[in-house]
């Protein structure tokens, strides 16, 4: 029984060294958004595309990453949600909606467009051709991540029976996101939405503690795997949900009109 219990052991170890050791080399891929489907499937404008402007949508949380031990310094959020709300402002409707101007880039962008219309006088002199006028926004989208809540939730289940053991833990986590639709002409807040999402994490594991060799030998095996779900893929969500929350509130109080509709 022990010679059998002892090969068993030294299988299971091997197995759980091998799977350790793997290396997965797979080339990069597209970041998709992860409601891609819910975009593409989002009602087109009745119209010409609106144009907009993002200045600041950033994280406005204040939370560092979470930890039972020490105070982490890394922030517990992206800092760069900004790029999520421009990704999906471009994809909504499968880019039916809206023209985005570059507005948190525009100190290089002015700088650059001045290197060329110098340049071009050094070398055209008053016949060098002028740049076009840069685009202006009628509608400015603010915001940002309001909300990180860790651990919202935790629990657990487990169980033991002759030295043979296991438990399963969960936390769950929420992120919640603003946004308003800003009207440059006259300052009004024409939308506000907020919108939230629920963050799970699990881990299960399982144990064999026996003595052997008349209770003077301990054997211990564990084995146990731990999934969590990435904060940002929860950031990127949250943020583009709120996007189609907006197109939908603007119909509703007549600011457009889907395409297709009488």
């Amino acid at each position: 029984m022990i010679k059998l219990i002892l090969l068993l052991t030294t299988v299971c170890l091997t197995g759980c060294a091998g799977t350790h050791q793997k290396t997965d080399w797979s080339p990069p891929q597209l970041a998709e958004s992860p409601i891609k489907s819910v975009l593409d499937n989002t009602p087109k404008l009745d119209g010409k595309k609106i144009t907009v402007a993002v200045y600041n949508f950033q994280d406005k949380t204040g939370q560092r990453k979470p930890s039972a031990n020490f105070s982490q310094l890394s922030s517990a959020i992206t800092q760069g949600s900004d790029m999520w709300l421009i990704n999906a402002l471009k994809d909504v409707g499968e880019g039916s909606w809206f023209t985005v101007i570059e507005r948190i880039g525009l100190d290089n962008l002015v700088k650059e467009r001045q290197l060329i219309k110098s340049t071009r006088e050094v070398y055209d002199g008053k016949q060098a051709p002028k740049l076009k006028p840069l685009l202006f926004a009628g509608l400015i989208i603010e915001g940002g991540v309001v909300s990180y809540e860790s651990n919202l939730e935790s629990g657990g289940i487990g169980a033991r029976y002759f030295g043979l053991g296991a438990n399963t833990q969960y936390q769950i986590h929420e992120v919640t996101v603003a946004m308003r639709l800003i009207s440059v002409q006259t300052g009004e807040i024409l939308l506000s939405v907020a919108t939230e999402k629920k963050i799970a994490s699990y881990k299960t594991s399982a144990d064999f503690f026996r003595f052997i060799d008349f209770g003077t030998k301990a054997l211990e095996i564990e084995v146990g795997s731990a999934v969590n779900e990435p904060v940002n893929y929860a950031v990127r969500s949250t943020i583009e949900q709120g996007v189609i929350e907006l197109i939908y509130e603007g119909e509703e109080k007549g600011l457009w009109k889907f395409k297709g509709e009488k």
